[in-house]
């Protein structure tokens, strides 16, 4: 008999400046996995998000905030996050969005494909059955074409990469290097999905209906899409030329290029 994968789940929610949104979310995903630990990454968000998060876990014990100091991104938050949640022991850790732009009530069904043996479950926009509500047409178009240069580069089996509502196997997670995870942004979430796929564990997409944010600003920025397009070619060029996957070559070509997309930015 397999492991109950959902037996200790633990969801990780990063936050900057989500004091309009982060009571209300901590509650909705309480009430659909009451048996999860909910771990709030702040990265010291000035409108004292980590303070409201902070209160609520004075009553209930399942409810934590981690402090960061600076901000410092997406991808620097999640590894903050995994790491707590491996080191308590965690069975499954679910990423969901601050911002009510995922529903809590399905992560239930994300936990359930890890049950039935994915290593990752992805809520997915592009799926049969999935769907963006209130999405500008040019947001829908950056994410369905970074979407699909992911899938062509990476040789990637998933309609959505760059999905941020997602739900770990643990074990996947504790083979992944989490210190050489680079990338940031929508690019932190494909290179996640690519090193699971790697290691060879199933990957599923659940279909869900992704909703703009209720209220705040979007933390989408053209660094973070560059970001993506840049470490995807490097990592889809590495997959094809031998001469990238020998030593720290990879990682020099993208530290290069890096620089100069910022000198030029």
């Amino acid at each position: 008999m397999g492991r109950t994968v959902s037996l200790h789940p633990w969801v990780i929610i990063p936050t900057y400046n989500e004091a309009s949104n982060i009571v209300d979310l901590v509650g909705c995903v309480r009430d659909a996995v009451p048996l999860a630990t909910v771990l709030v990454v702040d990265d010291n968000s000035p409108d004292g998000t980590a303070d409201l998060v902070e209160k609520l876990g004075v009553t209930d014990e399942l409810v934590r905030v981690l402090r960061r100091p600076t901000k410092e991104g997406l991808g620097a938050a999640y590894r903050a996050g995994f790491d707590a949640a491996l080191g308590a022991g965690a069975t499954a850790v679910v990423e969901i969005d601050a911002d009510f732009s995922h529903d809590p009530k399905v992560i239930p069904e994300l936990l359930d494909a890890l049950d039935g043996g994915a290593g990752l479950a992805i809520g997915s926009r592009y799926v049969a059955g999935g769907s963006s509500e209130g999405l500008t047409t040019v947001r829908l178009l950056i994410s369905r074409l970074g979407n699909l240069y992911a899938a062509v580069m990476l040789g990637l089996k998933v309609r959505d990469a760059t999905a941020g509502f997602r739900a770990y196997d643990t074990e996947a997670l504790r083979m992944i290097d989490l210190e050489t995870v680079r990338a940031d942004g929508y690019g932190f979430q494909v290179e996640m999905a690519h090193l699971v796929a790697k290691l060879g564990f199933p990957i599923r997409e659940i279909p869900i209906t992704f909703h703009d944010r209720r209220t705040g600003t979007s933390k989408m920025s053209a660094h973070i899409v560059v970001e993506a397009m840049l470490l995807c070619t490097v990592w889809g060029i590495a997959r094809r030329v031998s001469w990238l996957q020998h030593g720290a070559r990879e990682d020099r070509v993208i530290d290069g290029l890096e620089r100069l997309v910022r000198r030029r930015s």
